[in-house]
């Protein structure tokens, strides 16, 4: 009897340690059509019909809250603070400082959804914008998931694509789900750090330096 009972203390134990395991997800943020997701330590963009880290489907998503689909089953989900060991805290504001470089402008280098860019800083410009190379070579389907659009160029109107760039981020400075601005064509030459992620930091010139600074 005694093995019988050593293998079924196994498996209850087994079953306990399946249970604590149990995927932890919250919402961190939110948008129309779109949730950012914390499943157990990952984070991402997940967009309706979408699933996400964990096998999480996003049903429903707006400024209120979210549906999601977890191990098959729908629950709501409002948005949540993470949290650390030390508790619910404020998290240190970060901070980037960009020297002018040649031609008076600011150059960073950074990233778009993972994948290495060099930005010029754009204050004139609405958006992230870049040209259709540009997009392909950072892997953005903007035929496929953009919107359609007309926008006035130095040049004249252009055929563009609005869509949400996953993640944005410039040295430690990073945001999720930044509107991205794709062009026809060749222009513009560089890509551009404009005011859809500019707005959502703080930023200021002194003496020949940008600082941008995280809002919170």
């Amino acid at each position: 009897m005694r093995p019988r009972l050593e293998l079924l203390c196994a498996g209850l134990l087994l079953a306990c340690s399946s249970f604590a395991a149990e995927t932890r997800v919250q919402v961190v943020g939110l948008f129309p059509g779109a949730a950012v997701l914390n499943v157990d330590g990952e984070r991402k963009l997940v967009r309706v019909g979408q699933t996400g880290p964990g096998g999480v489907e996003v049903v429903s998503a707006d400024s209120r809250g979210a549906v999601l689909r977890v191990d098959g089953v729908e629950r709501s989900y409002g948005l949540s603070r993470e949290y650390s060991e030390g508790g619910y805290s404020a998290p240190a504001r970060r901070q980037l400082s960009i020297a002018r470089g040649v031609g008076g402008h600011y150059w960073v280098a950074g990233s778009i959804n993972g994948r290495s860019v060099q930005f010029l800083v754009d204050t004139g410009a609405t958006s992230v914008a870049m040209n259709e190379a540009q997009a392909r070579r950072l892997g953005l389907d903007f035929r496929v998931d953009g919107q359609p659009m007309v926008v006035n160029t130095a040049s004249g109107t252009a055929k563009a694509w609005r869509l949400k760039a996953n993640s944005v981020k410039v040295g430690p400075l990073e945001l999720l789900g930044v509107e991205t601005v794709v062009l026809e064509g060749e222009s513009p030459t560089e890509v551009l750090l404009g005011m859809s992620f500019l707005n959502r930091v703080g930023w200021r010139e002194e003496q020949g330096v940008l600082v941008l600074e995280s809002k919170h």
